[in-house]
């Protein structure tokens, strides 16, 4: 009896044994990368597809897959790549050529991607070569959490947005070069001029056009770039999501757009608010938010009625939309959006810290230091998401305070078209180095009129948000508005060297990027000087 009793006590724990050494899930999956002709609303044009659509295919894991992702590179002459954005991933994995030891996909290689997933929620995948992001190497990434999903619901669509455009990437930043106004169209004219003196005084209205002559920027440029079409999962608005009335749908919105913000809504619909950059936040319902470039947002939606709702997404220039449908039956379509009129930018969108320096007898109290960047056009009493309203679901575990405080500053010269972080383009031989699990605070210091999603690869950031420590939510792309600053802290605790960079695609391409260098554990460091920060525009902006 007693032998039989030990047996099955031996055999239990080799069950425990066998259950504990089994080998984590394997998901794979093939990725061809190719170039092809496509048509997409006008003339067929060469653009990247994979496995021959753009985006390319969704790929779906659950928290603690071995991800194994074989990418074939059927180009003839071009080196290519995958970085999968807002993932945890050793730095080899991350998919910037340049950084950790990988050097790209060379013409007719195949590259694999092997690693662990860490994590849930919503992500995407795009090319970190070039311009090929731009060119159509995009897709989105769902991961389903390893327990039971809290979040219930009967519908879950991903909702990819993405700026199509007829010229290539390289001809864009081309022609960008030549001019930072080449596709500037919308422009103030004379009448705009009358019509200021009229409500402001000559003298002021005289006043504010010198200053912006001098800044050597155009009040409606919100973005560099138009002449884009704007697509929801790689469709010229006839993309449908179904449902049936009273179902709850989950939409997992992806910006995969190269130099697209939007601002997003379904008329006749509240949204919930329950997940920003993957990561699960407090609920919290709005009527729509604004959206930056390489963010993603989960949002449940209960459409009641039998009917068309439509999905706008207005892009933030305001030369078109990105619409999509929910609705009970295919074929249905909901009311087009009434296009809201073009923000304008003002003095109060500009780094006033510079213009002093610039003019030390500046005349303030002839300028508008309202943010025209901020002003969305939403109706009176709709409640539009801001930063500061984001709580993460779960406690921050880290509550250290910073041992020290980092000044990314944001700049650029237009004339030339030049992006920088810190005054300098990008070189892999500068940037920041971080010890092992040192606790930091980055200060975005925005010295530029243009907004800029800032994008830290491999580890998410704290967003200093105005909410208590532990409510602090994760982001691995931060908007920083026009002259403003916003912080976040940082635990170093991935290894490696991690790309940093705005995420509008040209900015980074001409030179807003540089490198983050997390020491290994074992490695002993020393950090400089603790450096003061000025805060652009005297504040932080938590938009």
């Amino acid at each position: 009896m007693k032998l039989a009793i030990l047996a099955g006590f031996l055999m239990w724990c080799m069950g425990i044994t066998v259950a504990l050494a089994q080998p984590a899930p394997v998901r794979d999956y093939h990725l061809t990368i190719a170039r092809q002709i496509v048509a997409i609303g006008g003339k067929p044009v060469s653009k990247i597809t994979v496995n021959g659509t753009i985006p390319g295919p969704v790929l779906r894991f659950k928290e603690g897959d071995e991800a194994v992702i074989h990418v074939t590179n059927a180009m003839k002459s071009e080196a290519t790549s995958i970085h999968w954005h807002g993932l945890l991933l050793p730095g080899l994995m991350d998919g910037a050529p340049g950084f950790n030891g990988f050097k790209g996909i060379a013409p007719g290689e195949t590259f694999t991607y092997r690693f662990k997933i860490r994590q849930s929620g919503t992500y995407w995948y795009h090319a970190h070569t070039l311009g090929q992001e731009a060119d159509g190497l995009y897709a989105g990434v769902v991961i389903d959490p390893v327990q039971t999903d809290t979040i219930n619901v009967d519908r879950d669509y991903v909702v990819l947005l993405s700026d199509y455009h007829q010229d290539s990437a390289e001809r864009i930043l081309g022609n960008l070069k030549k001019s930072s106004e080449y596709y500037q169209y919308n422009r103030r004219t004379v009448g705009d001029l009358i019509n200021d003196a009229r409500v402001q005084g000559l003298g002021k209205a005289l006043k504010s056009a010198k200053e912006w002559g001098k800044m050597r920027m155009l009040p409606t440029d919100l973005s560099d770039v138009t002449g884009y079409r704007f697509l929801v999962n790689g469709m010229d608005q006839s993309w449908t999501g179904l449902f049936t009335p009273g179902e709850r749908v989950r939409l997992r919105f992806i910006n995969a757009s190269a130099m697209t913000m939007y601002d997003v809504r379904i008329p006749g619909l509240k949204m919930t608010v329950v997940s920003a950059d993957g990561q699960p936040v407090q609920p919290i319902e709005v009527d729509e938010f604004r959206f930056g470039n390489a963010e993603t947002y989960d949002v449940i939606v209960t459409p009641p009625d039998d009917k068309a709702y439509t999905i706008a997404a207005e892009s933030l220039d305001r030369t078109g939309f990105a619409l999509g449908t929910l609705a009970p039956r295919a074929g249905m379509t909901g009311e087009k959006p009434t296009p809201r009129p073009r923000a304008i930018l003002s003095m109060g969108d500009m780094n006033m810290e510079l213009m002093m320096h610039d003019d030390p007898y500046m005349d303030m109290s002839a300028m508008d230091l309202t943010s025209g960047w901020t002003k969305t056009g939403a109706p009176e009493g709709a409640k539009v998401l801001a930063y500061g309203d984001l709580k993460s679901l779960t406690p921050q575990t880290d509550l250290r305070d910073p041992t020290r405080e980092i000044a990314v500053r944001l700049g650029g010269n237009m004339e030339r078209y030049i992006w920088t972080i810190n005054g300098k383009t990008f070189d892999p031989k500068h940037g920041f180095t971080l010890g092992w699990n040192e606790r930091v605070r980055l200060t975005y210091v925005n010295e530029t009129m243009m907004a800029h999603p800032v994008h830290l690869h491999g580890m998410f950031t704290q967003l200093e948000n105005g909410q208590a420590a532990a409510d602090r939510p994760n982001k691995h792309t931060v908007i920083v508005p026009p002259g403003q600053s916003v912080s976040v802290l940082l635990t170093a605790n991935e290894a490696g060297d991690w790309p940093f960079h705005c995420h509008l695609l040209f900015h980074m391409a001409s030179g807003m990027m540089t490198t983050v260098t997390v020491a290994a554990p074992d490695v002993a460091f020393t950090p400089p000087t603790q450096e003061k920060v000025e805060k652009a525009g005297g504040h932080h902006e938590h938009h």
